[in-house]
């Protein structure tokens, strides 16, 4: 994977990328934006080799000739547009909250969804917000929902902060330290890859529960 995607990881543009990629995806679950901030996080990682001294016992680090990310940076990029695109996706369902009530209403998922995530976050409070970033469409229906439901921006932007803080962080550690553990191959970015599907499932597992023990038992 990074080398389809060296061109890509060496240049500045990568930045870019990240940024409207995770800034997307709010509204388009399937743009690969946690995979792009691992392999960003993999290219920064074979940026630096450790090299060990047996007589001396010294570990050094010997930088790589090539260009590579910058992963604060990338860390940065992420969280920024993280963040943003949740505000842009709140204000647009804030204004039109009758309008996507009826968008919503025509797709059978996205209901289930919405009904199950609201019900979650009512038992959960805010920090279901969090746990749902890592869901498939958490994110989306989070923002959208609290559009809709018209919440105030003070209550809705703290925990959509520390979803995009999370969410970055948990990505970024992935593809940094796979690299650093598995080394920049295409081996280390597809384990770390699916660490985050696995924590992506995990999260909708939480989220669904609490429609789970609200559902009526059948008369026996």
């Amino acid at each position: 994977m990074l080398e389809s995607l060296g061109p890509l990881t060496g240049s500045p543009w990568i930045y870019a990328v990240v940024v409207v990629s995770v800034l997307l995806d709010v509204f388009l679950p399937v743009l690969p934006s946690g995979v792009l901030v691992i392999t960003a996080a993999t290219a920064a990682a074979a940026g630096s080799t450790t090299v060990v001294d047996a007589a001396e016992k010294v570990t050094q680090v010997t930088q790589v000739p090539r260009e590579v990310p910058s992963l604060l940076l990338v860390m940065l990029c992420a969280a920024g547009a993280s963040v943003a695109g949740d505000l842009v996706a709140f204000r647009l369902a804030r204004r039109g909250g009758d309008r996507l009530a009826r968008l919503i209403a025509r797709s059978r998922k996205l209901t289930t969804a919405q009904a199950r995530l609201g019900e979650a976050l009512s038992a959960g409070g805010g920090a279901l917000v969090v746990i749902a970033r890592f869901a498939p469409a958490g994110r989306s229906v989070v923002s959208l929902g609290a559009g809709a439901a018209h919440r105030k921006v003070k209550e809705f932007l703290p925990w959509s902060a520390l979803a995009g803080v999370a969410w970055t962080v948990y990505s970024a550690g992935l593809g940094y330290f796979g690299g650093q553990w598995l080394g920049a191959s295409w081996v280390g970015t597809v384990i770390s890859v699916l660490a985050l599907f696995g924590a992506g499932a995990l999260a909708a597992f939480v989220v669904r529960r609490p429609s789970a023990r609200r559902q009526p038992q059948p008369a026996v």
